[in-house]
């Protein structure tokens, strides 16, 4: 008998990451444009000289760092190879084969991916007219096989989000055998106040998990680290099912360094939100549909030009995100000649 591997694979969509171009500016993985301090560089560093050795497998240093700069408990935090590794750590953790993972759509692309290959069932609930997580219509598709909703706040590649009213009522009739994951891996880059924390709201819920990055704001999209903060027997369950030795050496040290390092990296982001708002009310002015964003990046929902859109921007020099009939996301650069140069081929595109 042949060799044969898992029959639905063949139905699991491919992971598509951004497009680097030699030269060309990269605004399609949602990357911060600066390099770490001098401070995480010099950690990276001594770390690297020690890489014949195997890191630390619970990550106890990070952990420990991680839990102290969140004020919460050790066993409430697990580490990750990126939040996204930990989101499958929890699909794995909670579900049996054929129960059912939500999520809104479109939202983080790997959602449908990691939920398929933990042989879980995918349920997508359309997102409203404005872009946002349809809680209402959520709260009703939940079922009794419903073991875990994915909320991406900010929303991925939308970059809407929800209040701390909306998502507080949801939260409170979300039954309990329901564990809801808020990703937050854009968190740090907020300026609306009614955007709630996650960490305030998951404090005392025994279903409300939190995951972040350090990919983003902190600079360390290279070295794949993240952490989660659940209850202690979600958290113990994530950990049970990560892959032994998953986060590098270099990657715990430039984590815990940039965490040491906080003030100065999420200094950053203020630049980034400010450009943000320029760019959004540049791409209005000429016309385009573009949600309010709360990350670092804008979505523009294109529809069927969205493949021109993505052709243009490239003979531009300018590399973005295209959702091929849906739309384009767009990095927002802490760059502002970067910035430009999109929204000049976004005003061609335009015109």
């Amino acid at each position: 008998m042949p060799l044969s591997v898992r029959a639905d694979l063949a139905t699991l969509p491919d992971y598509v990451p951004g497009r680097k171009i030699p030269g060309a500016i990269v605004l399609s993985s949602n990357e911060v444009a600066t390099p770490p301090p001098e401070s995480v560089v010099a950690a990276i560093t001594a770390a690297a000289t020690e890489v014949n050795r195997y890191p630390q497998m619970a990550n106890d240093d990070v952990l420990a760092r991680t839990a102290a700069y969140l004020g919460v408990p050790d066993d409430q935090v697990a580490i990750g190879a990126g939040s996204v590794a930990l989101g499958q750590q929890f699909v794995q953790a909670m579900c049996a084969e054929g129960q059912e993972v939500m999520f809104a759509w479109r939202s983080f692309e790997a959602y449908p991916i990691i939920t398929q290959i933990a042989g879980a069932r995918g349920v997508k609930v359309p997102l409203t007219a404005d872009y946002r997580h349809d809680l209402d219509a959520m709260a009703a598709a939940i079922t009794g096989d419903t073991r875990l909703v994915f909320i991406a706040n900010p929303n991925n590649p939308t970059g809407t989000t929800l209040h701390a009213a909306e998502l507080t009522r949801f939260l409170d009739n979300v039954p309990d055998h329901v564990l809801v994951v808020l990703d937050e891996a854009y968190r740090e880059f907020i300026t609306d106040s009614t955007v709630p924390d996650g960490l305030e709201l998951a404090a005392g819920r025994p279903n409300v998990a939190v995951t972040r990055t350090f990919s983003k704001a902190y600079g360390l999209a290279g070295l794949r680290v993240g952490y989660s903060v659940a209850p202690p027997e979600v958290t113990a369950a994530a950990r049970k099912v990560g892959i032994p030795f998953a986060v590098s050496r270099v990657a715990q040290a430039a984590a815990v360094a940039a965490m040491d390092a906080a003030d100065e990296l999420l200094a950053r982001c203020r630049p980034v939100a400010a450009e943000r708002e320029r760019v959004h009310a540049a791409l209005v002015d000429m016309g385009y549909e573009v949600p309010p964003s709360q990350a670092n990046f804008v979505w523009l929902p294109l529809g069927d030009k969205t493949a021109a859109f993505n052709e243009h921007c490239l003979g531009q020099k300018v590399v973005v995100r295209a959702f091929v009939g849906e739309g384009a996301r767009v990095t927002v650069s802490g760059l502002t000649e970067e910035n430009d140069a999109f929204l000049a081929a976004a005003r061609s595109f335009a015109g």
